[in-house]
């Protein structure tokens, strides 16, 4: 197994940034398509960059705020056990405001590429670091969400999970989640907080998201350990490749001489140990690389 010696490292470790000296990867677009057209088990890994197209917060670098917070202050076990109000209050926030937001081209020119790959009677998965449903809204099917997703909930007492987009999930976060910093917080009392509804449980409930410090969920990290172990092309599209346990997938699958290619706005990494690299935004790139 390619990653069993990194499945209980924290998903969201950085990586270094030290670069491996390596010949340029290829920005030859001809040479890509004619790679695509050949391959019969692709896999498509996506990270921040493609929301951010559709602009989805990343809550990262200089615009990685939520009022005075930055997320990997309120995305934690501990954040949440200490002030499951102001937790609940940022991600109520993040779920309504998908609710502007749509797919964009990059999220269309995969899912339109796994339709006809699925219907040639070859296989195409993703798997995304994204927690906002936008590749499925835009046509993917079977997506593995490595760090769960904003519209399904997990209680704390039960453990059962469950899809929910209600908005507001729950009558005391009505009008609450601004970003801006000098918005005050709500201190909604925790039996007004988001319950679970299964019979005779009611415990509270919290988003279905790895958290900072917490592993990837096992079955997830297993199917897109086979998904990996079995592609004869990979795309690593609008991640920095620099999050692990994801930052090691598509070098491992290069490490085998499977061609990987990145879209991305700019080098990364890992760049260096890609076959190919297309600089400039998904949205501009992927569908002329991914087209009939």
């Amino acid at each position: 197994m390619l990653f069993a010696a990194r499945r209980l490292c924290p998903p969201l470790l950085l990586a270094g940034a030290s670069k491996m000296a390596a010949p340029r990867p290829s920005s030859n677009m001809a040479a890509f398509r004619e790679t695509l057209a050949s391959a019969k088990h692709v896999v498509v890994l996506t990270g921040a960059g493609v929301s951010a197209e559709s602009g989805v917060p990343t809550f990262r670098g200089a615009g990685g705020w939520w009022r005075r917070y930055q997320a990997q202050n309120l995305a934690t076990p501990g954040a949440f056990r200490e002030q499951p109000s102001l937790v609940w209050e940022f991600y109520h926030y993040r779920r309504h405001n998908m609710a502007s937001k749509q797919p964009n081209k990059a999220h269309e020119a995969i899912a339109s590429l796994q339709q006809r790959w699925t219907a040639a009677g070859r296989r195409c998965r993703v798997i995304t670091q994204n927690i906002d449903g936008l590749h499925q809204r835009a046509g993917s099917q079977d997506v593995l969400e490595l760090h769960g997703t904003l519209f399904k909930t997990r209680c704390t007492r039960c453990r059962h999970v469950e899809e929910n987009r209600d908005d507001p999930i729950c009558p005391a976060l009505a009008g609450t989640g601004a970003p801006d910093p000098n918005t005050p917080s709500a201190h909604i009392p925790v039996k007004d907080l988001p319950r679970c509804r299964q019979p005779g449980c009611g415990g509270l409930l919290r988003p279905h998201v790895v958290w900072f410090g917490e592993n990837l969920d096992a079955e997830v990290l297993d199917q897109a350990e086979a998904e990996l172990e079995a592609c004869d092309l990979c795309l690593v599209v609008g991640t920095s490749s620099v999050v692990y346990p994801a930052a090691m997938f598509a070098p491992s699958v290069a490490e085998r001489g499977v061609p990987v290619a990145e879209f991305n706005l700019e080098p990364t990494p890992k760049t260096a140990e890609f076959g190919f690299h297309f600089t400039g935004p998904c949205g501009e790139i992927l569908p002329e690389a991914l087209a009939p």
